[in-house]
């Protein structure tokens, strides 16, 4: 027994050592900043200010639109992956003729770095050589190219983000739910069709109960995921056009490296960090639930 706690805390010295460097001492570091107020001239020098920085984030019009756009954003993208995930997953496990080329296929955004993506987009919708409205003025859907501007309206600056997020993450979802799918006993289907089950039974009675962890599991990795989104979003807006899309974590970056507000900064970050610790928190207890219903 004793052999086993020592090869335990063996194994765990590592990582354990690696969380202390590239967590604890930034997470520390972040909050004793967060109360106290820096001089932008002289970063060295810095004035005690108590829960100031608090009050000043929590009263800000700006923070709280920038709270608005990501939740905007992540139900926005979290909803249609998953929407897309499921029915691609379905599909896909019913198996046809291609089925394997097809799934290849639609793994090839998850090979692309977030910001390649960002900045494909970027180009993709662009009023002036984007292919987007080429192809839609072809179609006739658009009177010229200019008829939507994707990354300089403010009315759907965001959703243009939203539609780069989806593109690279849904194979990510399918590529879960379809594991799940394949692991689900075939007999649980033929009996419930020998008892004369239709096709929307077997969905809801069999395959969302059975796929429950899978679900759980994924939603929660891309939610905290599309929270902290940074990437895609500064490569084809930068957060604007006037705040339009800007989210939590551009304006805290804005905040810090353009504006020199480092005691805001951390105690936005502060903010938002507790928020993740507790989202994380809530899905692993219903992770948990899961698993022993």
């Amino acid at each position: 027994m004793r052999k086993n706690k020592r090869m335990f805390i063996f194994f765990f010295l590592p990582a354990g050592f690696m969380m202390f460097i590239f967590f604890l001492i930034p997470a520390v570091k972040l909050i004793v900043d967060s109360f106290f107020k820096y001089d932008i001239a002289n970063i060295s020098q810095k004035n005690f200010i108590g829960i100031k920085n608090y009050i000043t984030v929590f009263t800000s019009e700006k923070f709280a639109l920038c709270v608005v756009n990501t939740i905007k954003y992540v139900v926005g993208a979290v909803g249609i992956e998953f929407v897309l995930g499921l029915l691609l997953a379905l599909m896909l496990n019913v198996g046809f003729k291609g089925s394997q080329v097809m799934r290849t296929l639609m793994l090839t955004p998850l090979m692309m770095a977030p910001l390649v993506s960002g900045l494909v987009w970027k180009y993709l919708l662009s009023d002036q050589f984007g292919i987007i409205n080429w192809g839609l003025c072809r179609l006739g859907i658009l009177d010229n190219t200019h008829s939507i501007m994707w990354l300089s309206d403010p009315k759907v600056s965001l959703i243009s983000c939203i539609l780069a997020d989806v593109w690279l993450n849904t194979p990510f979802i399918m590529l879960v739910l379809l594991a799940g799918l394949q692991g689900i006993d075939p007999t649980y289907y033929e009996a419930a069709r020998i008892d004369g089950a239709s096709t929307a039974k077997l969905f809801y009675h069999i395959t969302l109960p059975l796929l429950r962890t899978n679900i759980v599991i994924v939603l929660m990795i891309r939610v905290m995921d599309a929270l902290r989104s940074f990437d895609v979003i500064w490569a084809m807006t930068q957060g604007g056009p006037n705040f339009s899309s800007e989210v939590i974590s551009t304006y805290i970056y804005k905040s810090n490296v353009r504006f020199g507000q480092v005691g805001e900064a951390s105690a936005m970050a502060v903010i938002f960090m507790i928020v993740l610790l507790t989202l994380a928190w809530f899905f692993m207890r219903n992770v948990w639930k899961v698993n022993e219903d």
